[in-house]
């Protein structure tokens, strides 16, 4: 009979059960994103006989193959002398509108559990309850159903009969694919220094069951060298799914390549690359409503045979293949790529698909913790990704925008806009002279009157359902007011909350300083994870800022790249703190002249700011009229961005003015005699403000390294990203310039990557010339 095939309950009745239309006018039917809390709450109150989160599992034959059932059910309880089952589901749709045949998915779960938990206790009937709680109003209803062990057992082999072709299907594709995987061989002829280490390392990171966290200069050949050992993991069982996890669509185009590239080896692996819901959406303004969108419209009616005859006919399953797919089946070609990624071995997509809060992926990890493995890619972006998706704030002004617009109509819903402005008026009164004011947790006048109003919204929102001006102002507050409770359910010592006043103006900000605790708790819905970046340095704060824990193992590897290929010299005698930044414009200038004239070429400086760039900028083409230079600008757009790029072909001499920590410091791939050479002006520490002061205070307090954690650790990784434009091959030689007088003090000496020993100390733009003069001759020589 072989291996068991094992079927998570909610996955399967919802792909299988799921009929009807997208209509998200109101979030979506389940909210399972902020339904947690609200079953905890249910559980607590259903008495001492109910008990919660009972996990359920049962195994039968259909077809010479073992099915193996798993799940959890919410509650089971006594009743009348039976056991029942109860199936908790938060909604924001009204409740007059749900009948006992909203969802016949929801049954699904209740009979499966039913059936299950017969089965186990040996019981001849069961009860079923679907408890469906209005998240908006806290109101409950209730629908029961009697089933025997005998009906349950034809419903239950029914299914598993409407989900025969597709587990058969997931079977033979395994079979398939596995054997692929162990002939797969390492798709280059020899490993590139660090590369085998690195692929030891993953490997043994996923049998373990453990974290990684890597740095890997560039030049390393990081993303072959995670995904490699990740698919050859998951051929000898180590892992059901591989997710790979970034911030950019740069490195998701990485990925995607290395995958075709495995393909030309032999491997049969299908993948998927996740695109935002409003990038990839066919409509003009995406509108989630079946009334309006005929994408929506009747989508669960088409969609699992479109997913059949796209899986046996593709394994890779990128964008461009998802919009064309999705125009030529009326399908909505987002909710099309989720319903596909449930058959693939490996998802590329954004960070936020594992760890946000709101757009997580529930139907992977809204359950229970699965085989996944999760790579993550360019994990120096993590930190402060992960504080912007678990931080949450208010405007005065929307809302008070919103009063005036609904005048003197609006009903309950104008007195909870009119009670929520009221809150945000006392709040800036309490800011005093100040303009703001720091509190260790939320008011609970403030949050009960963003309750209110999302309840409030809620209801308008319902009985306002044609499209209207005043109903997009509605939501747009609805879903601001959403997310702000959804974050209010996790706040601890790691938030602090952060009030400020401008004139009329009022901001309250949910503030998450330390997300280590949150990002841990994502992380282990898998099996494993990997987290690696060119600058991942130190390992130690990554490990904590990311919540690795102790016993996380830790790799950083050398640079693939002869040292003597790069020339990295420092102006220490050059101050860039604002104070002295004036004085500082003439001498930075002469430097850039005298790197750019040592070797004609393409060459990029980044500066702190935009406006000490502009500053430079002024000096240099006065002193320098016959120098070309280009510039970056704080509005440009993907085609300014590519023309940017396009001039540095390295057929010219040019200097391109940049800002540190922008689109052009990281990401760009400039190989060869594109790129000569950088100047960083500055050590990259962010602009003094107050969220920043608040999180110094805070890793004081907890670590006595405020500084380090809030400014220099992430202001040294934007300097080492900048300085990664330089090096990208293996016969590449360039110049890394490095001007501000606190680069050669030993607390950031000690922030220098391995590679960056040696560096060269230039008093004056004449000692830099010198020093250039000679590096070149010797790259001449060889």
């Amino acid at each position: 009979m072989g291996e068991s095939i094992h079927l998570a309950v909610r996955q399967l009745c919802e792909f299988l059960l799921h009929t009807g239309s997208i209509d998200n006018r109101f979030g979506g039917g389940d909210r399972a994103a902020e339904g947690s809390r609200i079953h905890r709450k249910l559980q607590k109150e259903a008495g001492e006989e109910y008990q919660a989160e009972v996990p359920l599992s049962l195994t039968v034959s259909l077809g010479g193959e073992e099915y193996c059932l798993e799940g959890r059910a919410d509650g089971i309880f006594p009743q009348d002398g039976l056991w029942v089952v109860d199936e908790i589901k938060t909604v924001s749709v009204p409740l007059e509108l749900i009948d006992e045949d909203w969802d016949a998915a929801h049954w699904g779960q209740g009979y499966c559990y039913g059936w299950m938990l017969a089965r186990q206790r040996q019981l001849e009937q069961v009860g079923v309850r679907l408890t469906y709680y209005q998240a908006d109003t806290g109101e409950r209803k209730e629908f029961y159903r009697r089933r025997t062990l005998e009906e349950l057992e034809q419903w239950g082999m029914d299914l598993l009969e409407q989900n025969r072709k597709w587990a058969e299907g997931r079977k033979s594709w395994r079979l398939l694919r596995d054997q692929s995987i162990h002939q797969l061989p390492f798709p280059f002829e020899r490993y590139r220094p660090g590369q085998r280490e690195l692929a030891v390392a993953v490997y043994r990171t996923i049998k373990l069951k453990s974290k990684l966290f890597c740095q890997a200069p560039t030049g390393t050949g990081k993303t072959i060298s995670t995904l490699f050992p990740a698919v050859k993991a998951m051929g000898e069982g180590m892992g059901e799914q591989l997710f790979y996890l970034t911030a950019k669509t740069i490195t998701r185009q990485a990925a995607e390549d290395a995958f075709h590239l495995l393909r030309q080896k032999g491997l049969r692996i299908r993948t998927i690359t996740l695109t935002a819901k409003d990038k990839i959406c066919p409509l003009e303004q995406r509108d989630c409503n079946p009334e309006v969108c005929p994408y929506a419209d009747g989508y669960y009616d088409r969609v699992r045979p479109a997913v059949w005859e796209l899986l046996e006919r593709e394994d890779c399953f990128t964008r461009a293949l998802l919009e064309e797919e999705g125009k030529a089946r009326r399908l909505c070609p987002f909710e099309l790529s989720l319903d596909l990624s449930l058959w693939c071995d490996c998802v590329i997509c954004d960070y936020n698909y594992l760890f946000d809060p709101v757009v997580s992926l529930q139907r992977f990890f809204g359950e229970k913790k699965g085989e996944y493995l999760f790579l993550i890619d360019e994990a120096h972006n993590l930190p402060d990704r992960a504080r912007e998706m678990y931080s949450a704030h208010l405007v005065k002004s929307r809302f008070l925008e919103l009063k005036k617009a609904l005048g003197k109509g609006g009903g309950p819903l104008r007195r909870s806009v009119r009670e929520l402005n009221s809150q945000l008026v006392r709040v800036r009164k309490a800011c005093g002279e100040e303009g703001s004011r720091t509190l260790p947790q939320p008011e609970e006048e403030l949050t009960g009157s963003v309750a209110a109003f999302h309840a409030a919204a809620g209801e308008w929102l319902e009985e306002h359902r044609e499209p209207l001006p005043l109903r997009g102002q509605v939501l747009e507050r609805f879903f601001e007011a959403g997310f702000y409770l959804k974050i209010l359910e996790l706040v601890d010592e790691s938030y602090i909350v952060l009030d400020s006043c401008h004139g009329s103006e009022v901001v309250t900000r949910l503030l998450c300083l330390d997300p280590a605790r949150l990002l841990a708790e994502r992380m282990a819905c898998g099996r494993s994870t990997v987290l690696f970046s060119a600058t991942l340095s130190p390992l130690d704060y990554y490990r904590d800022i990311l919540g690795g824990g102790k016993e996380a193992l830790r790799l950083s590897l050398a640079s693939p790249f002869p040292r003597e290929n790069l020339c990295l010299a420092v102006a220490g005698q050059i101050s860039i703190r604002y104070k002295d930044r004036e004085k500082s414009l003439e001498p930075v200038a002469g430097m850039l002249h005298a790197m750019t004239a040592a070797r004609p070429g393409c060459y990029l400086a980044f500066f702190p700011s935009y406006r000490y760039m502009e500053q430079v900028r002024e000096v240099y083409t006065a002193r320098y009229p016959d120098d070309p230079i280009l510039c970056q600008t704080g509005d440009m757009d993907e085609e300014a961005r590519e023309q940017f790029l396009a001039r540095l072909d390295g057929k010219r001499r040019l200097l391109g003015f940049c800002v540190m920590g922008g689109i052009f410091s990281e990401g760009v791939d400039l190989q060869g005699q594109r790129l000569l050479g950088a100047a960083i002006i500055g050590t990259g520490l962010p602009q003094i403000g107050p969220e920043l002061e608040l999180l110094r205070d805070y890793f004081q307090r907890q670590r006595g390294m405020g500084f380090d954690f809030a400014y220099r650790f992430p202001g040294m990784n934007k300097v080492q990203q900048a300085a990664g434009r330089v090096i990208r091959g293996e016969t590449d030689r360039g110049v890394v310039l490095l001007i501000d007088s606190r680069f050669p003090q030993k607390d950031y000496q000690l922030l220098f990557p391995h590679h960056w020993q040696g560096w060269k100390n230039v008093s004056t733009a004449e000692d830099l010339s010198r020093l250039l003069e000679d590096f070149w001759k010797q790259g001449q020589e060889k």
